[in-house]
């Protein structure tokens, strides 16, 4: 007689076989899986071990790239309080776009702008009150319905480092964990230090901050992550002028730029120099706008203008400079008499420091003539766009080859260019040259220089933008960017000081731009 319970069994034989499979394979599963969480886990500990493994161009000894990890130049997984890694959570919006600022010494940014008084010595200009509001100067109190009310400052055009400080204050990610940081801001206001010894001082009194800086940094961890190449600064003066290439007394500016440490950091300033770890960001203009609404309807304000002028030009004769194109400008403008508006900022003059004067001439113009100034760039591109008055450019170091983060890379769609290298070539007539430009294109460019005015203004720091980019977004986009293809390269195996810091002798020439418009 049969067991029972035997028979049973035996019937379900194949069932009881494929349950137990089952549950090994689970079992299985788990262990292969913990074991690979283990060792990833592990590696991830590696890595952050090998921070200080990066690669130190400043040393001349050699260096293996390919055998550089990963982990070195890129943020490390976000870890909880007990630092294991983190599974299941949302995902990060900053991950990218981390910064970390450093904590300066005082007398490198707080002391200049305690000091303000001393800013501008041997000249009677006094910069206190320009510092007010988070850099943007006063508010501008009667605004002859030129301006809108609460939106524009009489702001400095050499404050870019303080305003671009006090808006990163507010940027949404950032970070006081170095070690997840996309980007190093180093929050020196190089400008104002210069400021205070532009004349009568010898070149080590020039220099002394931006020694005592470089030292700081490079004792600093972080630097040792990438050699400082995830480091920027901002700077609200050329870029030239922190390229003092000797010694000599009567050199102007300070040697910051060829220093060995700032060599491996980039730089954003109002101009930038022919090197490649300079980059160009728009001078500030005096319309800082705290709502996108405001941005929105002063666009269309400018859509609405009555353009009385053909062109027009806001500026001065630079005699002094032997090649400059202002006097021969200046010359046709008055010669084209109810054609061209003139705003003479010769000193006491005009005040072209008040934006009500400088926009009421340029909302009245259909394009705006931009030579260079003291050097390529002047704030008067940004005021023109501001206006929604067509710029004319007669050099591609102005523009085309200073802002490419923040204008487009078509410079025929915004603007109108008439190249003139020399003084002696000069054979425009610039009264018959725009009036042949016909209407449907005249349209088109000024609609497209009115879609740029949110990419050039530095919005109020007490806010941020619901859906626009503004000039200080623009410019942080712009320099994740540059240090994330360095962690490219290195990554690749590649050397990132190769073309870093390399002089472009192309960069202004006129061949790259073609004969103009």
């Amino acid at each position: 007689m049969e067991n029972p319970i035997t028979s049973k069994c035996c019937n379900h034989q194949p069932w009881f076989v494929l349950l137990v499979f089952f549950v090994f394979c689970i079992e299985l599963f788990s262990f292969d899986y913990s074991g690979f969480t283990a060792k990833k886990s592990a590696l991830v500990t590696v890595l952050d071990d090998n921070h200080g493994n990066v690669i130190n161009t400043q040393s001349s000894l050699p260096h293996d790239f390919t055998e550089i990890t990963n982990a070195s130049v890129y943020p490390l997984p976000k870890t909880d309080e007990k630092g294991d890694l983190k599974v299941g959570t949302e995902i990060d919006s900053c991950v990218g776009r981390y910064i970390f600022v450093h904590d300066l010494p005082s007398r490198f940014n707080e002391d200049l702008v305690n000091n303000c008084r001393l800013l501008t010595r041997g000249t009677d200009k006094n910069m206190c009150p320009y510092l007010d509001n988070l850099g943007f100067g006063p508010e501008i109190e009667n605004p002859e319905d030129v301006l809108i009310n609460n939106s524009w400052f009489l702001t400095n055009q050499f404050l870019l480092e303080v305003i671009f400080h006090n808006k990163m204050k507010r940027y949404e990610c950032l970070t006081n964990d170095s070690s997840i940081a996309s980007a190093i801001y180093v929050p020196f206001y190089a400008g104002l230090d210069m400021s205070l010894y532009l004349w009568g001082f010898n070149t080590t009194v020039r220099d002394s901050a931006s020694l005592g800086l470089v030292k700081w940094l490079s004792e600093k961890p972080e630097w040792k992550r990438m050699w400082g190449r995830d480091h920027f600064l901002v700077a609200g003066r050329i870029a030239w002028d922190f390229r003092r290439q000797s010694d000599n007394e009567t050199d102007w500016g300070s040697k910051l730029r060829f220093l060995p440490e700032s060599k491996n950091m980039s730089m954003l300033s109002i101009e930038s120099s022919s090197w490649n770890n300079d980059y160009a960001i728009p001078y500030p203009t005096c319309f800082h706008p705290s709502k996108d609404s405001e941005i929105f309807r002063w666009q269309d304000r400018m859509r609405r203008q009555n353009r009385q002028y053909l062109f027009s030009f806001a500026g001065a004769p630079r005699p002094e400079y032997q090649n400059s194109i202002r006097g021969k400008i200046i010359d046709q403008c008055l010669a084209s008499k109810s054609q061209c508006k003139l705003l003479d900022c010769n000193y006491g003059t005009t005040n072209c420091d008040n934006p009500v004067n400088v926009m009421k001439v340029f909302q009245s113009s259909i394009f705006c003539l931009q030579p260079p100034g003291d050097s390529y760039t002047r704030r008067s591109i940004f005021d023109s766009i501001l206006a929604g008055c067509i710029p004319v450019f007669f050099h591609p170091g102005t523009a085309y080859a200073q802002y490419i983060w923040h204008l487009p890379k078509n410079y025929t769609a915004y603007s109108v260019y008439l190249p003139v290298k020399d003084l002696s070539e000069w054979k425009i007539n610039l009264n018959e040259t725009l009036l042949r430009m016909p209407e449907d294109r005249i349209l088109r460019l000024r609609e497209e220089v009115i879609k740029l005015i949110p990419r050039v203004v530095y919005a109020s720091s007490r806010s941020r933008s619901e859906t626009l980019e503004d000039a200080f977004d623009l410019a942080v986009k712009g320099i994740l960017d540059r240090i994330e293809s360095v962690r490219v390269m290195i990554r690749e195996g590649k050397d990132p000081s190769i073309g870093f810091a390399d002089g472009d002798d192309y960069k202004y020439t006129f061949s790259t731009y073609g004969n103009g418009n």
